[in-house]
C-alpha cells in the first residue's frame, strides 16, 4: 500500500516524491536566508546613514553589511553549483536545472545573478557620486542595479526555501514554511523600501500613494499566500514585515550620529529611522481570509478582484486614519511613532510641510474614482500574483 502525509493545507504529498527529496543542500536554505537579512538590514542601515551622516566614503559598516550579504548569497550558491555539478547525487541533480553545462536549484542560479548586479553597482554608485555629488534619491540609476541585485537575492532565497518546502515531509515542511513567511518579510520589506520616496507622509492621503501600493502589495501578499504551505501565510509575512521594520526604526534611534556635509539644516545628534512602516499587516489579514473562504470555489480572476478590492478597502481604512495621527498629532512626533524623522538637509519650509497633506494637482480626478482605479489595479496585481503562486507550488528544485 502507498502511504502518504498530508501538508498544512490538507494536501497530500505522495510517499514516492517525498523519498525523491534530495538528502543534502538545506543548509543553502539558511544561508540564503541569512544572506538576505543582512542585505536589507543593510539597505535600511545605508538609507539611514545618509539621512543622518551623508555620503561620507564606500566603506561604511551599512555599505559592508550589504556586500557581505550579496558576497555570502552568491559564494554559497556558486558552491552549491560546483558541488551538484560535479560530485552531486542523482538525487541533487534531478532538483537542479541546467546552465551552460553546470547544474544548481534555480534560486541558486538567481542568488549568482543578483550577487553579480550588486558588485556592479558598487564602482557604479562610486563614480556616480563622485561625478554628480551628494544624491538626496533613493531611486538613482546605480542604486536601481542594487537594487534588482538585492531583489534578485531575495527572491533567490525565497525560491531556495519554496524548493525545500515542496519536497518535504509534513514536520519539515512546516518548518520551512515559517522560514519561507520570514523571506516573506524581506520580500515585503523590499517594495516598501524602494517606494520610500512616493509613501511618505504627506502623501498618505494621495491617489497615487494608492495606486502604487495596489500595483505591488497586492501581488506580493497573493502570491505569498498562495505559496506559502500556512493558513495564514499573507499575514505571517506581513507581520514579519512589520515586525522587522519596528525593530530596526527603533534600535537604529538609539546610535548618535553626526551629519558630515552640508547644508545642514536640522539638528541631527541620533541615526534618523525611516517613518512608520506602511499597515500592510490589516489587507494581509483579510487577504487570508477571502483565500480561505472562496480558494478553489471561484475561478481565479474573479478571486484576483475580490482580494484586489479587499486589499484597497482595508488598507484605506486603516492607513486614512493612522496618517492623519502622524501628521497631525504631537503625540507622534516621538521616538516611538518617528513623525519627526527629519534629514539633516531637510529646509525649515520642508520639514514644515511634512506635517501637511499634498493637495491634489487641479484638475485631478476626484479621490472616489481615483480609489476604483486603485481597486482595478490591485486585482491585476492580485491576478499576477496568484498566478505566480500557483507556479510556485510546483517548484521542486
Amino acid at each position: 500500500m502507498t502511504t502518504a502525509s498530508v501538508d498544512s493545507r490538507g494536501g497530500y504529498v505522495p510517499a514516492a516524491v517525498r523519498a525523491a527529496a534530495p538528502p543534502t543542500g538545506r543548509w543553502q536554505a539558511y544561508t540564503a536566508v541569512v544572506a538576505a537579512a543582512c542585505v536589507m538590514i543593510g539597505v535600511y542601515w545605508d538609507i539611514s546613514w545618509h539621512m543622518s551622516i551623508g555620503r561620507d566614503t564606500f566603506w561604511t559598516p551599512a555599505h559592508l553589511l550589504i556586500q557581505a550579504g550579496g558576497l555570502l548569497a552568491g559564494g554559497s550558491a556558486g558552491y552549491l553549483a560546483l558541488h551538484t555539478t560535479f560530485r552531486g547525487t542523482p538525487a541533487e541533480r534531478d532538483a537542479s536545472v541546467s546552465f551552460w553545462g553546470f547544474r544548481a536549484p534555480l534560486g541558486a542560479w538567481i542568488s549568482i545573478w543578483g550577487c553579480g548586479a550588486m558588485l556592479t553597482s558598487a564602482p557604479f554608485d562610486n563614480w556616480w557620486h563622485n561625478a554628480y555629488g551628494l544624491d538626496v534619491k533613493i531611486v538613482s540609476p546605480p542604486h536601481t542595479v542594487l537594487a534588482i541585485g538585492i531583489f534578485s537575492i531575495v527572491v533567490g532565497a525565497l525560491l531556495l526555501t519554496l524548493a525545500q518546502q515542496n519536497r518535504a515531509d509534513t514536520h519539515d515542511r512546516r518548518r520551512f514554511a515559517w522560514l519561507l513567511a520570514l523571506i516573506g518579510g524581506f520580500f515585503l520589506m523590499n517594495f516598501a523600501v524602494f517606494l520610500t520616496e512616493y509613501s511618505e507622509r504627506p502623501w498618505l492621503h494621495s491617489a497615487l500613494f494608492y495606486q502604487i501600493t495596489a500595483a505591488v502589495f497586492p501581488f506580493a501578499l497573493t502570491m505569498l499566500a498562495r505559496a506559502i504551505r500556512l493558513r495564514w501565510a499573507a499575514t505571517a509575512a506581513a507581520s514579519f514585515f512589520t515586525g522587522i521594520m519596528l525593530a530596526l526604526m527603533w534600535i537604529i534611534q538609539l546610535f548618535p550620529a553626526t551629519p558630515k556635509l552640508g547644508p545642514i539644516y536640522q539638528p541631527v545628534t541620533h541615526m534618523v529611522a525611516l517613518s512608520f512602516p506602511l499597515l500592510i499587516i490589516v489587507p494581509a489579514i483579510g487577504i487570508d481570509l477571502v483565500l480561505q473562504r472562496f480558494d478553489g470555489r471561484v475561478d481565479t480572476p474573479l478571486l484576483a478582484v475580490a482580494t484586489g478590492v479587499v486589499f484597497v478597502a482595508l488598507f484605506l481604512a486603516a492607513e486614512w486614519p493612522f496618517a492623519s495621527f502622524l501628521v497631525n498629532n504631537p503625540m507622534a512626533r516621538g521616538a516611538f511613532f518617528n513623525a519627526n524623522n527629519f534629514v539633516y538637509f531637510e529646509s525649515p519650509s520642508h520639514a514644515a510641510a511634512a506635517h501637511q497633506f499634498v493637495r491634489p494637482a487641479p484638475g485631478a480626478l476626484a479621490l472616489p474614482v481615483s480609489l476604483l482605479i486603485a481597486a482595478a489595479i490591485a486585482s491585476a496585481s492580485s491576478l499576477l500574483g496568484l498566478l505566480r503562486g500557483d507556479w510556485m507550488r510546483r517548484v521542486r528544485r
